[in-house]
């Protein structure tokens, strides 16, 4: 199977270019084709996820990736999927997410492998020596504003009277077109991907080369995810599922791909995921006869979070999980308590006196002793612990005066607190 064959099987493909004409130059013989990432954050998030690993896809059917950071582009903002203008950063800012996108980004692709070993590269590095009239003469002359006003990401916010559009981002077409013209004359890359959001931009670039160097260069998009329900994907209560183990840890990063949806769970393991389409049959087999088992949830859980963060984060977020299904969370080493500190489970920051912590304040302080009405009272604290419904680090606890202390802490600096089965509260001091 051809590599656009296999695109099209996993659900890659929105739109190509010379659909044939494509087909034939990639068959015959090694190809660059390239993405771009504009640093708007400090982390990548799932969603960058579709076109890193299709770079790694053609990268694995024998094609070189190259990926660009824009650390340019990233200066100005893409207009495409907005409905008002993007707030400019910092150029200092711009600079350290994108050596944090380089970083990340590398961990997808294989950079030590002859002739298809992957590149890097940063559009400042050319965009920035650029001269005004050398940039209005040699690359805007060549773009007709009729056909530029007609692209869907311009048109749409040209319609909206009450935000229009700035230079800045109208701009924006052309500079990405330049690129992919930079690209084909340094690293004779012919194929441009991105999301079906970028189709204008890339179109453009093709027909760019084709005014500037007389060459046929192609496009692929590929659809831009979306949940069954039509939300957004992406998202968490706690907001978007970052790359970065710092913003978002490997075991709510887990959770996120474990609780996807029924109608989801398919999808994603054909978008995301490298397994065979004979295991992917067996998922969906299995899924259809017996949802309820969630193995399809659990395989997409555990691909992603492997390759994410790798066999110590795999294993650590299939640990807390069998912890809190088995309420055993004492169990946790520090790492793992930490990583539910930090957006996996509710926590309290509390600092620790001479005097310790008063079990009754801490379940008043945390919401635990919330009575039917709505209120959070002293009262139903103690209600709660001669009732025997607290446990404090998996035992249970009836002295309503009791007063914890840092030597009954876990580590030092953790206690789980337990309302009946299954409500739990972190409570984690800072010095």
């Amino acid at each position: 199977m051809n590599i656009i064959d296999h695109l099209r099987q996993r659900g890659l493909v929105a739109q190509l270019s010379a659909d044939e004409e494509l087909s034939q130059h990639l068959e015959s013989g090694l190809r660059t084709v390239y993405c771009g990432f504009d640093p708007t954050a400090d982390s990548l998030h799932i969603g960058n996820l579709v076109p890193l690993l299709a770079l790694r896809r053609f990268q694995l059917a024998g094609h070189r990736p190259l990926l660009l950071v824009g650390g340019a582009t990233g200066m100005i903002g893409d207009p495409g999927g907005r409905d008002s203008e993007r707030e400019l950063q910092p150029r200092e800012t711009i600079t350290d997410w994108v050596e944090k996108i380089h970083q990340q980004a590398s961990q997808f692709l294989d950079f030590n492998c002859g002739a298809t070993s992957a590149v890097i590269v940063n559009n400042a590095s050319w965009t920035e020596e650029l001269r005004v009239i050398d940039y209005l003469r040699d690359i805007g002359k060549h773009f007709s504003v009729n056909a530029m006003v007609q692209k869907e990401s311009v048109r749409r916010r040209f319609e909206d009277a009450s935000v229009g559009i700035s230079y800045t981002e109208f701009s924006y077409l052309i500079l990405q077109s330049y690129d992919f013209v930079v690209l084909n004359q340094q690293y004779d890359c012919t194929i441009q991907m991105g999301g079906s959001d970028q189709w204008g931009n890339i179109t453009s670039g093709i027909d760019l080369i084709r005014r500037v160097e007389g060459k046929q260069a192609f496009g692929i998009t590929y659809p831009l995810v979306t949940k069954a329900d039509g939300t957004k994907f992406g998202k968490s209560s706690g907001g978007a599922i970052w790359i970065d183990p710092n913003k978002t840890s490997p075991f709510c990063f887990y959770q996120f791909w474990r609780n996807t949806a029924d109608d989801d769970v398919l999808k994603y393991l054909s978008l995301f995921t490298f397994l065979p389409q004979e295991q992917l049959a067996e998922l969906e087999a299995s899924h259809q006869a017996g949802p309820g088992e969630r193995r399809a949830h659990v395989a997409l859980a555990q691909e992603l979070t492997q390759m994410v963060h790798g066999d110590t984060g795999l294993q650590s977020a299939e640990r807390i999980t069998q912890a809190m299904f088995t309420n055993s969370l004492a169990e946790l080493d520090a790492e793992d308590l930490e990583q539910l500190a930090q957006d996996g489970m509710d926590t309290s920051l509390v600092e620790m006196s001479d005097k310790g912590l008063r079990l009754i304040e801490l379940l008043v302080e945390s919401g635990l002793a919330l009575t039917p009405r709505g209120e959070v009272t002293i009262g139903q604290a103690r209600k709660l612990i001669i009732a025997n419904s607290v446990s404090v680090n998996g035992t249970k606890v009836s002295d309503a005066e009791l007063t914890l202390s840092r030597d009954g802490a876990l580590f030092g600096r953790f206690f789980v607190i337990q309302k009946g089965k299954k409500i739990h509260h972190l409570i984690k001091i800072v010095d």
